[in-house]
């Protein structure tokens, strides 16, 4: 849980200039007035555990951060943290989209990108990672970007680069998970290498709807597509914290690829972790 030693208030005016919402608007949206939000965050009111419940609401605040500003209240956390083994039903319902999602590759990480979770088909890539890049936790991100892990087989490295980079910036601004802003900086110190022609121009690979990760790989270049999956209206920290990143062929070669890259392996069965 994140400890702090500032004020509810100062936590709580934080969280709303982050959002870039102005008191009247938070105000308003929370059923509460101007003034009281603007005693609230100077100190010179208290707020209930309700009205920190309905503030945290409005501005979207993740729940390890809401157990922060109730403790900063004077209130004992609402949400509780367990290990994925322990989320019964939604730790099922990741194990069925992870097999089920097979001869695709398909993983669940936390808020940091630290593997919770993974099915078999995921040893395509990360199988032979080893080293530094592999160090424990494993941090996906660090094996896919690091110069002796992934990075290497990556075709359109500067490309995917800049939006991993990208996207775990956006990430650290919504949410301040710890951690991340020291990921951000590691994955910013690893080298930059140049953009080919093709990353140069959009339509060298054919795929003009979204950027593909482009993976040379013993069973020939890969370019694969992904998406995102969070749990909806969690109450629970770690599922809060759950992201699946689920890999779809960019292509109908690649797509053959993975059937017989997985088919050859005998790797259908339970998710690794």
């Amino acid at each position: 849980m994140t400890t702090t030693t500032e004020p509810v208030g100062v936590l709580l005016r934080s969280w709303r200039q982050r959002r870039r919402r102005s008191q009247l608007d938070v105000s308003l949206a929370a059923e509460l007035s101007t003034r009281h939000l603007s005693c609230v965050e100077t100190g010179r009111a208290k707020p209930s555990r309700e009205m920190i419940r309905r503030l945290c609401d409005e501005l979207d605040v993740p729940l390890r951060e809401r157990n922060a500003l109730y403790l900063a209240g004077g209130f004992a956390p609402v949400h509780p943290e367990r290990a994925l083994a322990d989320l019964g039903a939604a730790r099922a319902a990741v194990e069925a989209v992870l097999t089920g999602h097979e001869p695709n590759p398909a993983l669940a990480v936390n808020v940091r990108w630290e593997l919770l979770a993974a099915n078999r088909a995921m040893g395509v890539f990360l199988g032979d990672v080893a080293g530094e890049p592999a160090r424990q936790p494993l941090n996906v991100l660090r094996a896919t970007l690091h110069p002796d892990g992934l990075a290497g087989r990556i075709r359109n490295l500067a490309q995917w680069r800049t939006h991993v980079v990208r996207r775990v910036r956006r990430q650290l601004e919504r949410t301040s998970a710890a951690g991340l802003a020291e990921l951000l900086a590691e994955l910013e110190s690893y080298p930059v290498p140049e953009a080919d022609a093709d990353e140069l121009s959009p339509d060298a690979s054919g795929h003009d709807l979204v950027v593909p990760l482009r993976l040379a790989s013993e069973h020939g270049e890969l370019a694969l597509l992904y998406t995102t999956t969070v749990f909806g209206s969690p109450r629970d920290v770690t599922l809060d914290e759950i992201a699946i990143e689920t890999f779809f062929p960019a292509d109908p070669r690649t797509a053959e690829l993975m059937r017989a890259a997985v088919a050859q392996a005998g790797l259908r069965g339970r998710p690794m972790r």
